[in-house]
């Protein structure tokens, strides 16, 4: 009896390799000095004064389900990427490497090239390169045509530049950058309420409004961190506002925001017509803002004016006040 009989393909992984080598190089620097077939990867993190290493791990989640019935595999890639990057930034770190996870019942090369092609352009996005991973197959395990994805990355950030929110203050402002979508959240619940993912929704397929890849923010918050004083930031993932903005402060704080500063996109309209209240879309759902800046007031125009110049809409969602704790939306 050999592997393959057991349900897996060398052959088949050894052509997925092949394909993963091809996307992984694009995303090389002179920084990675081991290449892809390595049992492990080397880094070179030189040339800093006080360096503070910053990690985070994250997955698509059910959005997957979606991708593989509408036959799209690139996205999710992008989608791994982004969930662990603007983690990452979040204390200000900047992306070094990643590390991507694939699980299968049954491998096809062309598909894990695919995503893989994905967690490549999403690398590139964030400007740190793919270094490694692992492709596994796991029959009676996963479903043939189940695919997981999950990703681990690693930043770096000076040890005196890091955003911990320490220096939030009463009157504060709340910056709040668009998002793409409903990005990698919520899925569960979408996939109750949206059967039909070629149902139009405003010239598209629903099911590929619903695959609009996260978007990545680390291009557009690393240059203001070199100009501004930005005290505490947020990546709205699982949770929405309530659970997210509250993680940025270090003390009692409440985040005020005000629901109409900024423009509610029409899919989390159409997801709420199906059924589901405010409060619980904004303790699910990102409703539009991705990512949260927390700046001092006097600032703001000026942060502004950088987001819309770098292509991305932001909006002046709310302020800190002192006591409370939690998010009150009004």
């Amino acid at each position: 009896m050999k592997y393959k009989d057991a349900g897996v393909n060398i052959q088949e992984g050894y052509k997925a390799v092949k394909f993963i080598k091809e996307h992984a190089l694009g995303t090389y620097n002179d920084r990675v000095l081991s290449g892809i077939g390595s049992f492990s990867a080397l880094y070179d993190i030189s040339g800093y004064k006080n360096p503070l290493l910053v990690s985070g791990a994250d997955g698509v989640g059910t959005k997957l389900k979606i991708a593989f019935k509408m036959g799209i595999y690139d996205t999710v890639g992008i989608d791994c990427v982004a969930m662990c990057v603007n983690d990452i930034l979040c204390c200000g770190a900047t992306p070094l490497f990643f590390l991507d996870y694939i699980a299968c019942g049954k491998l096809d090369a062309e598909i894990v090239s695919l995503i893989v092609s994905g967690i490549a352009k999403g690398c590139k996005m964030a400007g740190c390169s793919l270094i490694g991973g692992e492709t596994a197959e796991m029959p009676d395990f996963y479903q043939e045509g189940d695919y997981d994805i999950a990703g681990f990355a690693v930043g770096i950030v000076e040890k005196d530049r890091i955003v911990d929110g320490s220096s939030i203050e009463d009157g504060d402002l709340l910056i709040g950058i668009e998002s793409s979508g409903c990005h990698s959240n919520g899925y569960s619940l979408i996939r109750k309420l949206i059967k039909d993912l070629d149902k139009d929704f405003e010239g598209r397929k629903i099911g590929e409004v619903l695959l609009e890849p996260t978007t990545i923010y680390v291009p557009y918050v690393l240059p203001l961190l070199q100009k501004y004083k930005i005290k505490g930031m947020a990546h709205i993932t699982g949770g929405g506002f309530y659970e997210n903005i509250p993680r940025m402060f270090k003390e009692d704080f409440t985040a005020v925001i005000d629901k109409e500063s900024f423009e509610i996109p029409s899919i989390f309209k159409y997801i709420m017509s199906l059924g589901v209240e405010e409060k619980e879309m904004f303790n699910t759902f990102n409703m539009g803002i991705g990512f949260v800046l927390c700046v001092e007031r006097g600032s703001e125009e000026y942060i502004l004016d950088e987001l819309n110049f770098m292509g991305k809409k932001a909006f002046v969602i709310g302020h800190v006040e002192k006591g409370g704790g939690g998010v009150c939306i009004e």
